[in-house]
């Protein structure tokens, strides 16, 4: 079977995505991509300065580019629904939300507005309260699709159900694998409620495999020997941002995975990097007791509402 592209994808014309944390890395690159295909993009992030370079940056990449810069803190509740309350207004039905941004292995514990731990809380919390709070105007379009950020860091993960926020132990990579364990958890399991309440969208999930991102200069690149060795390494062992965005773009649009609950990342050795494929989902994360659990508490910690 010839390997999947973004040359492949569907015309996405007359179809509304939004991708969080798209000013730069695999979240630029999808838009881009989305936007040469012709969605209209909204580009959800913190800083308004590097969304007007982002929307300037796409429109010289494509000057038909239908893009919109909106300011989003995943690290903030309050910021999150008034995003949604925008987006619907200004809007209304939403076609695609692609769950991309995040933060990765920050040296020491930091919490978010909300009293989160950092990373669960941007990663995870944020998402899963964005999700609920767009959930109506994804309901109003007729074959919705959600996508969320997972990463190859899950394998080794944990959900620390009695320490969710990681105060009595902290570690980098213990809580950023928390969080991209979660959120293959959160895929699966919105998939699951989709189908069990009628709400006519498809939830999948996705990993870049090892893609040279932001997520390296703003997390783990500031501290420690082997972070910087594994900088140095990426270009040599990974693959770029673009090719990156191509798991997160399949799970998006492909005819394919429009069935949901699916799980993508790179063919290749290890799922290091490589064309679209399937991707292999841990024990941990395919347990439905356990991510059921875990979606009962991240609803009670964000006070996100689902329809019955």
């Amino acid at each position: 079977m010839p390997a999947w592209t973004r040359h492949d994808m569907p015309s996405q014309a007359g179809r509304r995505a939004i991708i969080t944390g798209a000013t730069g890395g695999l979240g630029f690159e999808a838009a881009l991509a989305l936007a040469q295909a012709g969605a209209a993009v909204t580009l959800a992030a913190r800083n308004p300065a590097k969304g007007a370079d982002a929307v300037a940056r796409l429109r010289a990449a494509w000057p038909a580019a239908d893009v919109h810069f909106a300011r989003l803190d995943l690290a903030s509740l309050a910021s999150v629904r008034a995003f949604a309350r925008a987006e619907i207004d200004r809007a209304g039905p939403l076609d695609l939300l692609i769950n991309n941004a995040g933060v990765m292995a920050l040296p020491s514990r930091a919490v978010t507005e909300d009293g989160f731990e950092m990373q669960l809380g941007t990663n995870y919390l944020g998402h899963v309260a964005l999700t609920a709070a767009l959930l109506p105007a994804l309901r109003a379009a007729p074959a919705a699709r959600v996508v969320s950020l997972s990463s190859l860091a899950h394998r080794a993960a944990h959900i620390q159900e009695h320490d969710l926020q990681s105060v009595r132990r902290y570690t980098p990579w213990g809580a950023y694998g928390q969080s991209k364990l979660a959120m293959l958890m959160f895929a699966l399991t919105l998939e699951r409620q989709s189908a069990a309440h009628g709400w006519g969208i498809a939830s999948n999930a996705a990993h870049p495999g090892l893609a040279t991102t932001d997520l390296f200069t703003n997390g783990p690149g500031r501290a420690g020997i082997g972070n910087w060795l594994m900088q140095r390494a990426l270009p040599f062992f990974g693959h770029d941002a673009a090719s990156g965005a191509l798991p997160v773009l399949y799970a998006a649009t492909a005819p394919q995975a429009a069935g949901g609950g699916g799980y993508y990342g790179p063919a290749g050795l290890f799922e290091i990097k490589g064309p679209p494929a399937k991707a292999r989902i841990t024990a941990t994360a395919a347990d439905p007791a356990a991510a059921a659990r875990l979606w009962r508490q991240a609803t009670a910690a964000t006070g996100a509402v689902w329809p019955d």
